[in-house]
């Protein structure tokens, strides 16, 4: 249904309804230099149970169009939104969906007194508040470290100031350079309506005035904040860094530009569709839960769903401890039954849902049914900690074929096996994820008491550098932790090649007793991990010993190489 809502000064907007009357309804806003039909995908993808309106803001599309600038301040957009809001939902609160500067003026209206008690929620695609804006790059000036983010964003931006100007950007969008540039950044927008592009200029002209330095009001609202990575106009950081002014925030990285709107309607539409239910009494969906933000977090890993190999015990178990005791839910793998109900016990006493399965990492297929069954029973994995491994030690010469191929399949292809089975679902997720394989400070000694050991170390290093490379544009990190020695138990089933069964236990004990005194506890290494999925760090190395040698193996190698060498 098509209506127009005729505003207090007069500008007639062009208004569209789709959906049933008792629907929740959801209003969208656009921004510059589009129109309403920047949701027709969007609105195509959305469920029939919610209501759509749509409508040109003033001077777009088939709305009025005031000659005067002050005509397009914040205040009279704000005014138009809650006129259009009383007139399609006047006894029920709305949602709101905005995009650029339609979330800019949405921002502005709830953070005044425009739509107090109108709105259940909010959803945000790149447009922050200007308020907000202001404050964010004000913030990071004082810091040296984060005075890069702001130079990036200002220069991002910087087709403001030409905006800004009289005649010239008027003069770009009638020629078509203008629409030939933004094609050229963001190929899913088509070639705008000239006369929106014209008198939207307005917009930048009305509200754009020198350094803002009000303190921004809190906004009340339940808010999602859907950030494109890519967006070449508006970084993630300046769009999703609210915690201070909006206690009831949601964050989501999602892939595309800045007019992801067009170019995924689906995911758009998606995320729209599980806030609006959540918040009409609906449940909670997982990725709703691990997009809170501030107060909403009742942990560092708050709703997150975090897999973890060889978890019945050592770092292992240590790692699932850590995790739930900031707030993940947990799934452990492990080829020991027992054990792995041992560690269960333990983090179900944190308050959070475990699930457990009992599987050879080293055993392909047995892999690929476990990876199907958590991402159908429990969804995608937003950390994977490959942690299952053996211990093997002795010289090249006497570890047989066999041993060789039992270390290679638990030590390496399980770690491949959990990344090449998990890592595909987090990049059709398109909301990041993490991978943290458990190597070892052998990766970078050329030991020869342990050649095997430190040869498989050494590739589950350089696979997770690679792979890192690799999936960094999908927003998913990936992190080799490198311990050096820490009392998990794993000295007493390590095999001692080229020995019998009297020897292999007498060098277990020695091993097991050097360990113990060294006193590195498994918990240490925990800690690392989850540091390193929080910084997104690409090499981790928890105990002293790793660090020094680490540095020597770069600094020194041939130091390293003589220490080592058989006389």
């Amino acid at each position: 249904m098509r209506t127009t809502v005729t505003t207090s000064d007069g500008v007639r907007l062009s208004v569209r309804v789709r959906g049933p009357e008792q629907a929740p309804t959801l209003v969208c806003v656009h921004g510059y230099p589009d129109n309403a039909a920047l949701w027709d995908g969007v609105i195509a993808s959305l469920p029939d149970e919610i209501r759509v309106v749509t409508y040109d803001v003033r001077g777009a599309g088939s709305s009025g169009r005031p000659r005067a600038r002050e005509a397009y301040r914040l205040d009279r957009l704000a005014e138009d939104l809650r006129e259009v809001v009383d007139a399609v939902s006047p006894d029920r609160p709305v949602h709101l969906l905005a995009h650029d500067w339609g979330s800019i003026q949405a921002w502005h209206a709830l953070a005044g007194s425009w739509l107090d008690g109108r709105v259940a929620s909010f959803t945000s695609i790149s447009g922050p508040s200007l308020d907000h804006a202001a404050r964010w790059l004000w913030s990071r000036l004082r810091r040296p470290r984060t005075v890069g983010a702001v130079v990036r964003q200002l220069f991002r931006s910087s087709y403001i100031a030409f905006f800004r100007i009289p005649v010239l950007p008027d003069l770009a969008w009638r020629t078509g350079i203008a629409a030939a540039l933004v094609r050229r950044r963001e190929p899913a927008e088509p070639t705008p309506v000239t006369a929106d592009a014209v008198t939207g200029l307005n917009l930048y002209r009305a509200n754009v005035r020198g350094a803002r330095r009000s303190r921004p009001r809190p906004v009340k609202v339940p808010v999602q904040v859907l950030a494109p990575r890519s967006d070449p106009f508006v970084g993630v950081g300046v769009q999703t860094e609210l915690e201070e002014w909006v206690p009831n925030l949601r964050v989501r990285r999602i892939p595309g530009g800045h007019w992801v709107v067009r170019a995924d309607p689906a995911r758009v539409a998606s995320a729209v569709a599980e806030f609006v239910t959540h918040v009409e009494g609906g449940t909670e969906t997982r990725a709703l839960k691990r997009s809170r933000r501030g107060a909403l977090c009742f942990g560092r890993f708050d709703g997150r769903l975090v897999v973890v190999t060889g978890a019945g015990g050592g770092i292992g178990r240590a790692t699932a401890l850590a995790f739930a005791r900031e707030g993940a839910d947990l799934v452990l793998a492990d080829i020991d039954a027992e054990s792995l109900a041992e560690t269960a016990r333990a983090v179900r006493g944190a308050g959070v849902t475990v699930t457990t399965h009992r599987v050879d990492v080293a055993d392909g297929e047995a892999m690929r049914d476990f990876a199907d069954r958590v991402v159908r029973e429990c969804g995608v994995p937003d950390v994977v900690v490959n942690n299952a491994g053996i211990g093997m030690a002795g010289p090249v010469l006497e570890t047989t074929e066999e041993e060789w191929r039992r270390l290679v399949d638990v030590n390496f292809w399980g770690v491949l096996h959990g990344c090449r089975l998990f890592a595909p679902h987090m990049v059709d997720r398109g909301e990041g994820g993490h991978l943290v394989n458990i190597a070892s400070m052998a990766a970078y000694l050329p030991n020869p008491m342990l050649p095997a050991y430190s040869t498989v170390k050494a590739a589950v290093l350089m696979f997770s550098e690679s792979l890192r490379a690799e999936l960094a544009a999908a927003d998913i990190g990936v992190s080799a932790v490198c311990p050096g020695f820490v009392a998990t138990g794993i000295v007493t089933s390590t095999r001692f090649a080229g020995t019998d069964e009297a020897e292999q236990e007498r060098r277990r004990r020695r091993a097991q007793r050097f360990y113990t005194a060294r006193n590195a506890r498994p918990e240490l290494v925990a800690k690392d991990v989850l540091r390193a999925v929080e910084r997104n760090l690409a090499v981790v190395t928890p105990t002293v010993e790793a660090k020094a040698a680490r540095w020597l193996a770069r600094w020194a190698p041939g130091l390293v190489r003589a220490v080592f060498r058989r006389r």
